[in-house]
């Protein structure tokens, strides 16, 4: 067991508890990782108890995929003090009292919930709602979206019921801030930027940033060069990361780099990460079930073009023939592996159809990474073309291939990227939420 780190200094004196409702380390995916990362930061301050408390069944048991990461082996909590409560199932309303009168006994200062899918809204709508009656606690919803990325007026009418009972929010970007506001037209908000106070009498609106990850970091003993050889790259490489999502634009990201490779050989596009919709055995009778419920239940509730069910941008791979310039590893990537496609990359790939703040994108900073990213979402406001990296109009292959080509002629500055990201960590971030 590694020491406790030793805490940075918070403002306060007064010891705090503090409780971060969303997703625990045994889950996959960004907002487990974020949630893991933001309860550690508070741990790191002085005067702190931080508690997890976890869902144990994140959404309708309908859904036919696996959420649990049974890859990673490093325990993201070693060395900390932080208590982790797996207690609350999506499809059991007795879990929704029990996680009440869990957060209630731990008298909390504060209850930062996790908000990223609007499906999630009628639990954490009664959670909330009997936590805000408590005078003691402060309430927050840390906003990863207000529009979803895929949308509907359901979509819309459970974000409106999930994080209405707030005492504030956090925000990443001000396109948020503005979904905030039109979402709740009746309602008077305070924007507060970093380092400011509140002056009015509005809810409060914390607008911070995406902090840049710590859990992943460069290992300086990695062979760059053999691990690029193992992969068959070149000496150009292009990252796409993370879940296979359509908003992600990734039939984008492969149409725009065959351009590219039409016009060099020394290019390679490295695509990592696990298809969202194929977790599951397909032969089983139990995935068959759920496949076939799940088909109904998206018909009734999205929009048609939002069925992500016969997305499948790697076939474009043979379709343009690019097999010998693309490599492909179509899997979850375990957290201690996920370092040497960042080292063996120069450029991540942000060509996303819609965005909010994106974990891809605070992966690439701890990496120093250059970002490739259509302006879209958050997008203007983080990525500065030119200086930590290039911007492409939205749907636009071809300027995606000339930003592409851009990374390459006229190559970016890591030391920018470094200098982006230099006040994006975690306790800084804390720091704030503490104010």
């Amino acid at each position: 067991m590694k020491p406790q780190r030793r805490k940075a200094k918070v403002t306060d004196s007064k010891r705090k508890t503090i409780v971060c409702f969303g997703p625990g380390p045994m889950f996959k995916g960004g907002i487990a990782n974020y949630n893991t990362s933001l309860a550690k930061s508070f741990d790191k301050l002085e005067n702190t108890d931080v508690h997890i408390v976890s869902w144990t069944q994140q959404y309708p048991a309908i859904i036919p995929r696996d959420f649990i990461d049974r890859k990673s082996k490093v325990d993201q909590l070693e060395g900390t003090g932080i208590k982790v409560h797996y207690i609350t199932n999506y499809n059991n309303p007795a879990s929704w009292k029990a996680t009440v009168k869990l957060i209630k006994s731990l008298d909390p200062d504060k209850v930062i919930f996790q908000w990223a899918i609007a499906v999630q809204g009628i639990p954490l709508e009664y959670i909330s709602k009997k936590l805000k009656k408590l005078k003691s606690t402060e309430v927050y919803f840390d906003l990863h979206f207000v529009v979803q990325k895929e949308g509907s007026a359901l979509d819309t009418a459970l974000t409106k019921r999930g994080i209405k009972h707030a005492d504030a929010y956090i925000v990443h970007a001000f396109k948020t801030v503005d979904e905030l506001k039109t979402l709740y037209p009746d309602k008077k908000f305070e924007v507060i930027e970093r380092g400011a106070t509140i002056t009015g009498d509005g809810i409060k609106v914390l607008k911070l940033y995406h902090p840049v990850y710590d859990m992943f970091e460069p290992d300086p003993n990695f062979d760059v060069v053999h691990a690029k050889k193992e992969m068959k790259l070149n000496k150009h490489v292009f990252l796409f990361f993370g879940f296979i999502r359509k908003y992600k634009g990734l039939h984008n990201v492969i149409e725009a780099f065959a351009k590219v490779a039409r016009q060099r050989d020394d290019v390679s596009l490295l695509i990592v990460g696990e298809s969202f919709w194929n977790t599951l055995d397909s032969k089983k009778l139990s995935t068959r079930i759920k496949n076939a419920t799940f088909g109904v239940a998206k018909k009734i509730f999205l929009k048609k073009q939002d069925d992500e069910k016969d997305y499948n941008p790697l076939a474009l791979v043979d379709e343009l023939k690019l097999s010998d310039k693309v490599f492909i590893d179509n899997d979850f990537v375990p957290n201690e592996e996920v370092h040497k496609y960042f080292q063996v990359s120069d450029s991540i790939m942000l060509f996303y159809l819609t965005a909010t703040p994106s974990g891809i994108e605070s992966i690439a900073y701890n990496f120093n990474m250059p970002m490739l990213a259509t302006s879209v979402g958050h997008f203007p406001e983080t990525v500065k073309d030119g200086f930590n990296g290039y911007l492409a109009a939205p749907g636009n292959i071809e300027s995606m291939a000339e930003a592409m080509i851009k990374s390459i002629e006229k190559p970016i500055d890591r030391k920018n990227v470094a200098a982006t990201s230099k006040d994006m960590s975690w306790t800084n971030y804390a720091n704030e939420i503490l104010r």
